[in-house]
């Protein structure tokens, strides 16, 4: 039990500066200019704000002890290191999308004079990288922090916030790129990446 109270904490350390990352990285994002925009999507600041509450359960319904306490030792530790690598991998690609998309992002679904769609780094994998990381910042904090079931009330939050988000964005794109960002879409999944097989022929 002691060399798993060890990698516990070390699992939620983890994951708390995986947090102070993300903070930074976004926090610090000087706000656009309003003459920059050029069209924009008010209703997706009511998926802002549920991708916002989906992050509430975990921490106000937070235990002492490890979540997964209860469960067999080798159990345990998987849930410590899935923990660790989702909030390592949510951040990574957090990082990349934001440097894919420059001078573009924003925290409102908008277009800016000159928008290209950006279909590559983590864009070629899906179609709203920040949105998968903030997932995976949202499992990593469950597993290690809230008890549970938590996750059984954040997820459908979270999951309604961002298909109300994805929804607001994406016509703005198809708005502006018509054909290539249907094409864009037929090949590319909106949050959760898809395993490609590749045809022996």
């Amino acid at each position: 039990m002691t060399s798993f109270s060890g990698i516990a904490g070390i699992a939620r350390l983890w994951v708390l500066f995986s947090w102070l990352g993300w903070l930074l990285l976004f926090l610090g994002h000087k706000k656009p200019k309003k003459e920059a925009s050029v069209r924009r999507a008010p209703a997706a600041r009511v998926g802002i704000a549920l991708q916002a509450l989906s992050f509430f359960p975990p921490w106000w319904l937070r235990t002492e002890s490890f979540p997964a306490s209860a469960l067999p030792a080798p159990l345990l530790w998987l849930s410590c290191l899935l923990a660790m690598l989702v909030a390592a991998a949510a951040v990574g690609m957090a990082v990349a999308a934001r440097r894919e998309l420059g001078k573009q992002w924003s925290y409102e679904a908008r277009l800016v004079e000159g928008h290209r769609l950006v279909v590559g780094g983590p864009y070629a994998h899906v179609r709203h990288p920040i949105y998968s990381a903030m997932l995976g910042m949202l499992l990593a904090t469950g597993l290690t922090f809230g008890v549970w079931w938590s996750l059984l009330i954040a997820l459908p939050i979270y999951a309604a916030g961002a298909a109300i988000r994805v929804r607001a964005e994406e016509r703005l794109l198809q708005a502006a790129f018509g054909e290539d960002f249907e094409a864009y879409c037929r090949y590319v999944p909106a949050i959760l990446p898809r395993w490609k097989v590749r045809s022996s022929t």
